[in-house]
């Protein structure tokens, strides 16, 4: 017997539609939404990059199999809906997931969407494929996927090597779209071809994305809009005084601060904006691989010397959160609770933890006559310079000189990914909030996403048995334990949970915030303008 629950989700996203079928005459079609954009993103397939500046500007051209309901602010299980897929369902052992597929979908280019572009997509991600993908960052999301297999025209099923609960919600992720069967990995980085509301017309560099709508969009009230244009503006302070005099619709949806929201407040006082959890978190990385970091006693004095209440203030005005790997609660669902997380090494007092680090940096040769000469590298954006200089200033406590070495985002995500740096201030996102993701893509042994190696068997082992287990106590239990053991090993010391806001004109209607992750909710299909 199987278990339904893809049908009832069905259910609701029908019950959802007619709803919003009964209010569409308010909605006003036409226009082009002009939105910022924070830096160039490096390409434009979502497959091969791991950046929000790829995911934001580019999920519109795609669907999914399923997807987080773009007008629910929170990513739940319960808020996952069909998109290519009209149902799904699990066999009685929770090792095959069918999804039965939607009609008459076709590409940007006019050729029809079938079963076969599901399981091409999936080949390549599984790494199966002779059609390569340059990099594959969440390769270690479908490590327990066997194959994906396309049983007729309209029918794929999953098959697993040990139940998986969580993988609908990986499905889910604006980093899941389905790929054309037909299109070379190449053309995808330049050119772009999905099933999705908006169709892609150029990208120039360091200066605009530009998307059109699609008039064949198997939606047929869908989008409203006639078009997206993002411009490139890499300074913060203009692209915020360029927004609140009128010149863009939107900011981009992750760039507004706690201080620069008081400023837009002020200038722009009609302007909407939602401050929210966003689901990264500031993380010290270093290459475990690289003298002397290779010293794990070095590695702890670097934890140890982190003042987290100190870098929240700062940069988030008292707002930012203290957390383990795990968005913290209330808004995350698997965060450690505030008692489990005063206990880890690091957490407590500041000055006694760094009298702690001091006497670990002695025992490893350093002192305040030789001190450790180091280039602490990061993104060339201010949400990772800002962190990066208060980085280098609590290092000095424990004698370790650092310059800073910015870098530009293409570049950057290159060199994380080869391990070419000895220490970085890095950002990391939850695609998902659910252990799967946050587990297997940043600490699993040989993941490309896992920039400074940390690599535990025994670990992945618990990665493993926490994804199998159904019990969503017994889960979190475990989720929690797993945490506290990957502070407590100083596998990517966490700094700090981030917020910040994204901000639009009154003009703009149907816009939604997602407030548990900043990489899902971009379809902007619902969107409008009112001008």
């Amino acid at each position: 017997m199987k278990i339904l629950t893809g049908c009832i989700a069905a259910l609701v996203a029908a019950a959802s539609l007619i709803a919003t079928a009964n209010i569409a005459g308010a909605q006003k079609r036409g226009g082009i939404l002009k939105i910022q954009h924070m830096d160039m993103p490096p390409s434009p397939s979502i497959h091969e990059e791991a950046t929000v500046s790829t995911a934001v500007p580019f999920m519109a051209l795609f669907n999914n199999l399923v997807m987080f309901d773009q007008n629910v602010a929170r990513n739940t299980f319960q808020s996952i809906v069909p998109d290519l897929a009209t149902s799904w369902s699990w066999n009685t052992d929770g090792t095959k997931l069918a999804f039965k597929l939607r009609q008459d979908v076709r590409w940007h280019d006019g050729k029809p969407f079938t079963a076969k572009d599901v399981r091409c997509t999936f080949e390549m991600l599984l790494e199966t494929a002779e059609d390569k993908l340059r990099r594959n960052p969440r390769s270690a999301w479908y490590g327990n996927v066997e194959k994906v297999t396309a049983d007729g025209d309209l029918e794929v099923t999953f098959h697993l090597k040990n139940r998986q609960p969580s993988l609908l919600a990986l499905l889910a992720a604006g980093y899941t779209p389905i790929y054309p069967c037909h299109v070379p990995t190449a053309t995808m980085r330049r050119k772009p071809i999905g099933t999705g509301p908006f169709k892609f017309v150029e990208m120039k560099t360091n200066e605009s994305i530009k998307l059109t709508r699609n008039p064949d969009y198997w939606k047929p009230d869908r989008p409203y809009l006639d078009g997206i244009e993002y411009t490139i503006i890499t300074n913060r302070s203009t692209r915020m005084l360029s927004f609140s005099s009128g010149q863009f619709d939107m900011t981009f949806p992750t760039d507004v601060t706690v201080p620069l929201l008081a400023n837009i407040r002020k200038d722009a006082p009609q302007a909407q904006c939602t401050m929210r959890q966003t689901g990264v978190n500031t993380n010290l990385i270093v290459n475990r691989d690289m003298p002397p970091f290779d010293n794990a006693k070095i590695r702890r004095a670097m934890a140890l010397t982190l003042d987290r209440q100190a870098f929240i203030d700062i940069l988030s005005e008292g707002q930012g959160k203290m957390g383990g790997t795990m968005v913290p609660p209330p808004e995350g669902v698997w965060g450690m609770p505030p008692e489990m997380l005063k206990a880890i090494v690091g957490y407590g007092d500041v000055e006694k933890n760094r009298e702690q680090g001091r006497e670990l940096m002695k025992q490893a040769g350093y002192g305040p006559d030789k001190r450790l000469k180091i280039k602490v590298s990061t993104r060339n954006i201010a949400t990772f310079r800002d962190p990066a200089v208060i980085l280098i200033d609590q290092l000095r406590h424990i004698w370790i000189e650092g310059e800073l070495e910015i870098i530009d985002t293409a570049v950057y995500y290159n060199r994380v990914f080869k391990k070419d740096y000895t220490v970085a201030l890095n950002l990391t996102g939850g695609a998902v909030d659910d252990p799967d993701q946050n587990l297997f893509e940043n600490y699993a042994c040989g993941s490309l996403r896992n920039y400074n190696n940390y690599c535990d068997p025994e670990m992945t082992k618990l990665f493993e048995a926490q994804s199998r287990e159904t019990d969503p106590e017994k889960r979190q239990q475990m989720v929690w334990e797993i945490d506290r053991k990957l502070q407590e090993d100083i596998a990517r010391p966490i700094i700090m949970h981030n917020v910040s806001a994204g901000c639009w004109h009154p003009q703009v209607k149907g816009v939604t915030i997602h407030v548990n992750s900043i990489y899902n909710g971009w379809r902007f299909e619902d969107v409008w303008l009112d001008r």
